[in-house]
């Protein structure tokens, strides 16, 4: 395995890309066990009318479509945002080795906040995560982005 790299960066590309098309700014990219890039997006639940095209999803489908298989085992994912209950039970079915996320989200957060997904008894995988990995920025472009539209 090679050193720890983080990928945040392309994450918060992908949020700022969000952004720019008038969704909410989420960005999420799956790496590969050796450090590969697979997938990148960002939500776009108003542009596919889909309230399940969160960047997340959207970023494991397209990782699992690329490795032909429904796991993800030894991979990483990097999100800009604390994912929500749907996304974290979608990484846990995934097994997603480690979750990174950027902005904690007391709201509407499944991971360390709400429902704890991954503390559930019926919980099939439990990814090692690491939280505040960019938060500062994560947050900006939130608040900039709500406070636009008020």
């Amino acid at each position: 395995m090679s050193p720890f790299r983080s990928h945040m960066d392309a994450a918060l590309a992908e949020a700022r890309a969000a952004a720019a098309r008038g969704e909410v700014p989420v960005g999420a990219v799956v790496v590969s066990p050796t450090g590969e890039v697979v997938a990148r997006a960002g939500n776009r639940t108003r542009e596919l009318c889909d309230p399940t095209a969160h960047a997340e999803l959207l970023a494991l489908r397209a990782a699992c479509a690329k490795v032909g298989s429904e796991r993800l085992v030894g991979y990483d994912l990097y999100v800009t945002l604390e994912p929500c209950p749907m996304c974290a039970s979608a990484i846990s079915q995934a097994r997603i080795a480690r979750l990174y996320y950027g902005a904690a989200d007391p709201k509407s957060g499944g991971v360390a906040h709400g429902p704890r997904v991954f503390d559930h008894p019926q919980s099939h995988h439990v990814p090692q995560v690491y939280d505040g990995i960019g938060a500062a920025e994560a947050e900006r472009l939130l608040k900039a982005f709500f406070a636009a539209r008020r």
